[in-house]
């Protein structure tokens, strides 16, 4: 109970309490998303995207599976009309999973076994982490989640390695995404952005850990996005890789 409690407490603090963030997000997610749009978020944990998606005015769609997570979103988030929680996990087909909890850094959890196991091996600040108990949940799929809530006009994807799984579930592209970069598991990024490129046609770009801003000054194609993730992966830092329909 004490190392759930204090994952807890430091995710509020890493997201929610470091200053001038949430203008930063603001500021960058206007880009994708105005008033009255919809907005998933998916693997919302505390919420920090969903609170500056809101004030940007736009219905936001909160997606996570981690029960202590779904309670704090409640109580973040219960009052706000613009605010959906969805207690569920997204993946390729509908059903049950398990996804493995770290109660001390609870960000790192995960559905992914291969993921857990890539990471562990290839990144030496893993290796602290311990992922001590597992959690049942309902998966469905993004197009599940589509015909119920509506078509987004940004999808965020953070789930710590079941991107794919995600991107496998969709069969329509949509106006804005992005994915989760992690550089000890680079390939599967690319297999992320090979399903997003077989939706249609999109324009990408990246930016780096929590910056909120963008690494190119111009959104490139699928090979000019790929030579700036190998610029990017000898850092050692994850990401988010956006991605746009193409004009």
């Amino acid at each position: 109970m004490f190392a759930r409690a204090w994952g807890i407490a430091r995710s509020l603090a890493m997201y929610h309490g470091i200053p001038g963030r949430q203008r930063r997000m603001v500021r960058f997610y206007r880009q994708f998303l105005g008033p009255g749009d919809i907005g998933f978020d998916i693997g919302a944990h505390v919420g920090s995207r969903v609170r500056a998606w809101s004030r940007l005015g736009a219905r936001v769609i909160a997606i996570e599976p981690q029960p202590d997570f779904v309670r704090v979103l409640k109580l973040l988030f219960g009052r706000n009309r613009r605010v959906t929680v969805v207690p569920l996990a997204v993946g390729a087909r509908p059903g049950r999973a398990r996804i493995a909890v770290s109660s001390a850094t609870p960000t790192v959890s995960s559905m992914s076994v291969n993921w857990i196991e890539s990471v562990t091996a290839a990144d030496e600040r893993f290796a602290a982490v311990r992922w001590d108990r597992s959690v049942e949940v309902e998966v469905v799929t993004l197009d599940a989640l589509i015909a119920a809530h509506g078509e987004p006009a940004f999808c965020k994807i953070d789930v710590e390695g079941f991107e794919v799984e995600v991107l496998q579930g969709l069969s329509r592209p949509l106006q804005a995404l992005s994915f989760e970069y992690l550089p000890p598991a680079h390939e599967a990024a690319l297999t992320a952005l090979q399903l997003v490129e077989r939706l249609g046609a999109y324009r990408y770009n990246y930016a780096p850990v929590e910056t909120m801003r963008l690494a190119s000054r111009r959104w490139l194609d699928a090979a000019g996005l790929v030579e700036l993730l190998e610029r990017h992966r000898p850092l050692g830092r994850s990401g988010d890789v956006y991605a746009r329909r193409a004009r």
